[in-house]
């Protein structure tokens, strides 16, 4: 995906089992989305607490949140009970909409998680932000707040 670009509508289940799409998830304003890797490992726990963390901030930018991953439903649940996380977690188990935001990994690393990476996507579902590191697990929440204090869209 590319910023300016529209992101096709998809459909995963949440860390309850109900299913969310992409549309539903844009409908009241800006969508952050950020991919981790594995759910309950230390970066990702730490990652997706940052985000929690600066859920009101994010809320007052007019934006939700939202964390993917390719773990099953039940191990994002568990994920989400054990951090207090009250925004949703998808499951991704086929990687489908990894591949669509270009996070899945190739060739020989295809039985590795994604990659960490976090975006922004407005409610006409267009791309308007994107960064990765795969270390600084601050980098994603704190840039795509001040992408979104910044906006222009």
């Amino acid at each position: 995906m590319k910023i300016a670009e529209q992101v096709p509508d998809f459909e995963l289940s949440d860390q309850h089992g109900q299913v969310r799409s992409l549309t539903e998830l844009t409908a009241e304003g800006p969508l952050v989305i950020f991919f981790y890797p594995l759910a309950s490992s230390g970066g990702c726990t730490k990652e997706a607490c940052h985000f929690r963390d600066l859920q009101q901030e994010f809320a007052t930018a007019g934006a939700s949140l939202v964390g993917i991953s390719t773990d099953s439903v039940a191990k994002q649940l568990d994920f989400a009970n054990k951090n207090h996380f009250d925004y949703p977690l998808l499951s991704d188990r086929d990687g489908a909409v990894a591949d669509v935001f270009g996070v899945r990994r190739r060739l020989l690393a295809k039985a590795l998680p994604t990659k960490r990476a976090t975006f922004i996507v407005d409610s006409n579902r267009i791309l308007r932000f994107q960064i990765s590191s795969e270390t600084n697990m601050d980098v994603h929440a704190n840039s795509a707040l001040e992408a979104l204090s910044q906006r222009a869209w």
